[in-house]
């Protein structure tokens, strides 16, 4: 029998528009990306000044739900997503006195880093053991922008949002990037849990492998970090050191918190001759030394004599050497320069700053920016040189290591200090340019990290706050407010023992890069096979 088709009215012409998605499902399809974003900016809630340290991972445990299984262009666009999410926040304070253009320069480029490892984590999600392979893509997307452009990025790295969690020990084991892939680690692994139990209730076959490497992937970051808690100490192993740290305020506020000439050196040398005072009434024991911030000389004091005598004075009422931040020129060149400046030699030893920060401490692509918009230009008129020699003070018989402001982000800028013998650690910054911005918490953070990374006392002369005294446990004893002019004194112990952090340099870094690698080959390499096979 044959049967004919039926005629084609209006209503059958219709059909297609009948299966288009209706409102819902189409917001539905929005879920994803919404997510993103959110899991960017929970991430973003627990960095400092915050102490919501774990809700990093819930944010990676979201960030691991929406990538796995996706396509990379998919993945693209949702790493892209919670990379604005995280950065937009957390990098706010880069536009407080230049406005949003170069705030949202500066994003939208890292998010693209992000986006970049948000494809690599979906491409790897199909493989067992996926939480493992994803940690250590994010670990080596950290690398890339501490590295690259122009000259790294490292502000946001994981571990720096972990200065008062539990994994913190784990610092002391590899650095900065293992801590980090613990954190990671123990987020997607925490997703990939979930999912699993999910499977279970539904009555889908869940592999006991499976189940068993997903719960590794929570419990052994726990673990790690409570067994190396033994390498945490702030027991002192060579003496100890009584350290003045300095914060002399600023006359105001923005790029110009040096308008006025001598006003911030002035203002560093009156709270020195406080503390003096201090000391001679016996209120405060003497330092062996004392640490004023970077930019704590507004003037150059190898050039202008009333500078120089400033200083002179301030080093001899407290009766102590005086590590002094200036901007110094030299041979035609600009330096940000701490000084030595002994109360009886005057000046004898100097550390010039090597990480430099671009658009802040120099500018690249100058013709290019100066076509587009020459206020840009006149922001750095000339641009800092580096310094090619790591920064150790010898003073009195203590080896203070230093690391200048930006520096403090960058690992290799920090060890090199300990690895040519620093006992203790200072870290001169100034934020007077970032306002009441998170920037000096965010910095305050990465400080307690590196003293647990090398298990040295870390002190932070900051211009204008917060300045702080930090014991190799990461603990800050002493600190001050923002915007006011004080000073911090205490007995700190000196440590020369170096952790395995300090021992394995990048070693860790680069095993988990090739990790990274070699779980992004095992992807592609199937998902060749399974195309050949289809």
């Amino acid at each position: 029998m044959t049967v004919s088709a039926p005629p084609v009215g209006p209503s059958d012409q219709l059909e297609p528009q009948a299966t288009r998605p209706s409102g819902a499902a189409r917001l539905l399809r929005l879920v994803p990306a919404a997510v993103a974003a959110l899991s960017g900016v929970l991430l973003y809630v627990s960095f400092p000044p915050r102490t919501l340290w774990w809700l990093a991972l819930p944010a990676f445990a979201l960030f691991g739900w929406v990538l796995r299984g996706r396509g990379w262009k998919a993945a693209a666009g949702l790493g892209y997503l919670f990379g604005l999410g995280f950065l937009l926040p957390l990098l706010v304070w880069t536009g407080v006195e230049v406005g949003p253009g170069p705030w949202l320069a500066l994003v939208a480029v890292e998010a693209v880093l992000v986006a970049l490892v948000g494809v690599g984590v979906a491409a790897v999600s199909r493989l067992p053991a996926w939480p493992l392979w994803a940690a250590a893509l994010w670990t080596a997307g950290e690398a890339v922008r501490a590295r690259v452009p122009f000259g790294g990025f490292p502000w946001g790295k994981i571990a720096f949002g972990q200065a008062d969690g539990v994994f913190l020990p784990l610092a002391a084991v590899g650095g900065t990037p293992v801590l980090g892939f613990a954190v990671v680690l123990c987020g997607f692994a925490l997703y990939e849990v979930v999912r699993l139990v999910l499977d279970r209730r539904r009555a889908r076959e869940v592999r006991r492998s499976a189940a068993a490497i997903a719960l590794l992937g929570v419990a052994v970051p726990v673990l790690g970090a409570l067994a190396a808690r033994p390498l945490v100490s702030d027991r002192a192993e060579d003496g100890t050191a009584t350290v003045a740290v300095i914060q002399g305020n600023v006359p105001r506020l923005g790029l110009e918190f040096n308008a006025q000439r001598r006003a911030v050196l002035d203002y560093h040398a009156r709270e020195t001759e406080r503390l003096a005072a201090r000391v001679a009434a016996g209120e405060v024991p003497r330092p062996d030394f004392v640490l004023w911030p970077e930019n704590s000389s507004d003037i150059d004091p190898f050039a202008y004599a009333d500078a120089a005598d400033v200083i002179d004075k301030a080093a001899e009422a407290i009766g102590a050497p005086v590590s002094v931040g200036g901007v110094v020129e030299r041979d035609g060149k600009l330096y940000n320069e701490q000084i030595l400046w002994d109360p009886a030699k005057g000046p004898t030893q100097t550390y010039d700053k090597r990480q430099v920060q671009p658009f802040g401490e120099y500018l690249p692509l100058r013709s290019l920016l100066g076509a587009i918009n020459k206020n840009w230009t006149t922001m750095v008129r000339q641009d800092f040189s580096r310094g090619s020699k790591p920064g150790v003070f010898d003073i009195g018989g203590t080896r203070v290591g230093l690391a200048t402001c930006y520096e403090a982000a960058f690992d290799w800028a920090v060890r090199d200090t300990v690895t040519h013998g620093a006992q203790m650690i200072s870290v001169p910054s100034n934020n007077a340019t970032f306002d009441r911005s998170e920037m000096t918490y965010q910095q305050l953070a990465m400080s307690r990290v590196r003293a647990v990374e090398h298990s040295r006392t870390v002190t932070v002369p900051v211009t204008s706050g917060v300045s702080a005294i930090i014991l190799p446990d990461g603990r800050i004893t002493q600190r001050t407010g923002m915007f006011v002019a004080d000073s911090l004194v205490q007995k700190v112990p000196l440590r020369s023992s170096e952790t395995p952090a300090t021992r394995l340099g990048i070693l860790p870094e680069t095993a988990l890069v090739l990790i990274a690698a070699g779980g992004v080959g095992w992807a592609v390499g199937a998902g060749l096979r399974g195309r050949r096979a289809g």
